[in-house]
């Protein structure tokens, strides 16, 4: 079978994107997904995406981490998946989806910057040494020491495998203060299992974290990753975070097909 698929980016986390509104793709081959990730023998990607037919939005997201296991939200995803929708002629500049986490609402400008609504955050666990807390998908966020040479994939590794989260895991998030509302993020994905260049649920979570911590008092905070450069805003009122909204450029790296 000759697959027809388009290859995003944003800050750095790439995508591989397939059109599945005629559900011709084989959702259940995991081996399949892993396949086309992989960056030796397919495509290359830190994920695979099915954009799909909605009755009621714009279109759905279904979305498979690089071992080829269906995941939570991805929000750099997200905001990909909002460009190629745009490519495909589904939407122009704003767009409504389903996801694994429930209903998103972006817009994406000419010079290809989406801001993508995030679901509403009413907890966050404030623990000694990290925090805790879900924006569609589980982050640990900790300040460390040294981020430039810190040891993201062994210790995100050991913490993600941790009895502190299970079997599920955790997403792994390290992070440096650069200035008052300005933080660097470096973040362990599992599915993954490495460092991504970027991770949009993690700097949302980061954010939202270095806020609840008052770390910082700005709710419009600039995240700098390993990818470029992000932006997450939201309102917050009795500790709870609404109008969150990650932003960022989605951007096609190339469109091709493969024999599968």
């Amino acid at each position: 079978m000759s697959l027809i698929f388009y290859k995003y980016q944003g800050t750095g986390n790439d995508f591989v994107m397939i059109d599945n509104r005629q559900s011709t793709f084989p959702k259940n081959n995991t081996k399949l997904v892993a396949k086309l990730c992989d960056r030796k023998f397919g495509i290359g990607a830190d994920g695979l995406i099915l954009l799909e037919n909605h009755d009621k939005y714009d279109f759905k997201m279904v979305y498979y981490n690089a071992d080829g296991n269906e995941s939570s939200m991805c929000g750099n995803g997200g905001r990909c998946l909002v460009a190629f929708a745009k490519q495909l002629d589904i939407v122009k500049d704003e767009a409504t989806f389903e996801a694994i986490d429930g209903y998103h609402y972006a817009t994406i400008s000419s010079d290809n910057i989406v801001s993508l609504q995030m679901k509403d955050v009413s907890n966050v666990t404030l623990n000694e040494g990290y925090i805790f807390l879900d924006t569609g998908s589980p982050h640990h966020v900790e300040l460390v020491e040294n981020l430039e040479n810190f040891d993201v994939k062994n210790i995100g590794a050991k913490i993600r495998y941790s009895d502190l989260y299970g079997k599920e895991g955790s997403n792994i998030n390290f992070v440096k203060q650069i200035d008052s509302d300005k933080f660097a993020v470096r973040t362990y994905e599992r599915g993954v299992e490495d460092e991504t260049l970027s991770c949009g649920t993690g700097v949302t979570a980061v954010a939202i974290g270095m806020y609840k911590t008052q770390k910082t008092n700005s709710n419009n905070v600039k995240l700098q990753v390993e990818g470029g450069d992000l932006e997450v805003r939201f309102k917050e009122e009795n500790g709870k975070f609404t109008n969150v909204f990650l932003i960022g450029p989605a951007i096609l790296v190339f469109k091709g097909t493969i024999e599968v």
